[in-house]
């Protein structure tokens, strides 16, 4: 994890990103390519810096796939991640200001403590047409990587 910032990575498809609430940085940076469905960027900027008033076009987009932005509001929660074929892959901690871009495969969580989450994704959503729900990992085959870097 290089600057709080750590890619969930499977063979060669990028599952998820995480920011953690400590990332620093001056300027502004965006973690995704430009042809992602969901966009993730950081920006950091001095006191009387003015973002110029802008509308966003009309622009005709296709999205194939539903793509979550997680932000933690409060609390502690388990981030559990899962292949494209729902195989388990490995969980990461979020704490309280962390946000989590889900791009690929699977996911599930667990609130370790009680806690509120806010939720962004592309819409319209069906949630019986955007989503197969399946069975969790079982807590004994939990691999939590140390976030000791954060």
């Amino acid at each position: 994890m290089e600057n709080n910032l750590e890619k969930i990575i499977i063979g060669d498809k990028l599952l998820a990103i995480i920011l953690r609430a400590d990332f620093k940085k001056d300027g502004i940076e965006f973690f995704t390519p430009a042809d992602y469905s969901q966009q993730l960027s950081y920006m950091k900027r001095p006191k009387d810096y003015v973002v110029k008033a802008h509308i966003h076009n009309v622009v005709k987009r296709e999205i194939l796939f539903t793509r979550e932005t997680i932000f933690i509001k409060s609390g502690k929660i388990r981030a559990d991640f899962y292949s494209d074929d729902k195989k388990y892959v490995e969980s990461r901690i979020l704490d309280k200001g962390d946000v989590l871009l889900l791009l690929e495969g699977g996911h599930g969580f667990e609130f370790i403590e009680a806690g509120e989450i806010i939720e962004v994704k592309q819409g319209p959503y069906f949630e019986n047409m955007d989503m197969v729900r399946f069975e969790p990992v079982v807590k004994s085959k939990l691999k939590v990587k140390d976030d000791s870097c954060k």
